[in-house]
């Protein structure tokens, strides 16, 4: 990738958050709308499947359960109107189980993270972090056929979404760096929010940026296991 592509969100990165988003605040409206855009803009059925899923993580099981309801009312609209969207792919290799599961997700979580996840948070409750290993960042960041930077831009969507989540929203900014997306990539991210969401979220991301790279001034980023707990996870 050349450097200027890495100053930007490619348009099918851009259509990722709001579709994100709107899944996560439960605007079904806004959701078709932004799906058909997703859509067209060359995000296959498996792609936005993953994201949908990946959403319970975040907003819970029934906001994940409707956007992928709506999800299959929109494939079957554009179908009817004669349209076949890109059918993308499955995972190419086995999801593990039982202890390589936990293996797999805490390897996968300490990468993002940059460093392992524990804190007073976790001692009080550990299934917590184990659910988080298990469920999240092994069922879910384990399935190849969505790329770590989506995943991550996905999640922003949706925290930028949801009031009273900044901390893990400053969080997931930096876990964002840690696989590979910029900072200028990831001003883009307010703008988006902007023009497809809503001013709100738009802040929240903005904000959340700001103090996310004032952490890394000087050449001191702040240690993940530095930082209050809930910011961590999910």
């Amino acid at each position: 990738m050349d450097g200027s592509a890495k100053d930007t969100l490619s348009t099918r990165q851009q259509a990722i958050v709001p579709i994100a988003a709107f899944a996560a605040a439960g605007d079904m409206a806004s959701l078709h709308a932004a799906l058909n855009r997703g859509l067209d803009a060359g995000l296959t059925i498996s792609d936005i499947k993953e994201i949908l899923v990946q959403l319970y993580a975040y907003a819970g099981f029934p906001r994940s359960l409707n956007a992928l309801g709506e999800f299959m009312k929109t494939l079957e609209t554009r179908k009817q109107r004669g349209i076949e969207d890109l059918p993308g792919s499955r995972p190419g290799r086995a999801i593990p189980q039982g202890d390589a599961l936990l293996a797999a997700g805490t390897a996968n979580q300490t990468r993002l993270s940059g460093a392992a996840v524990s804190g007073p948070l976790f001692d009080f409750a550990p299934v917590a972090n184990e659910y988080l290993r298990t469920h999240l960042f092994g069922d879910i960041f384990e399935r190849d056929n969505l790329d770590w930077q989506s995943r991550e831009l996905a999640t922003l969507g949706m925290l930028s979404a949801l009031p009273g989540v900044e901390a893990q929203l400053q969080a997931h900014m930096r876990i964002s760096m840690n696989v590979g997306l910029t900072a200028e990539q990831l001003r883009e991210l307010p703008r988006v929010l902007a023009t497809h969401v809503d001013s709100a979220a738009a802040r929240r991301a903005d904000d959340a940026l700001a103090r996310h790279l004032a952490s890394l001034q000087g050449g001191k980023p702040v240690r993940p296991d530095r930082l209050p707990v809930p910011c961590e996870f999910p």
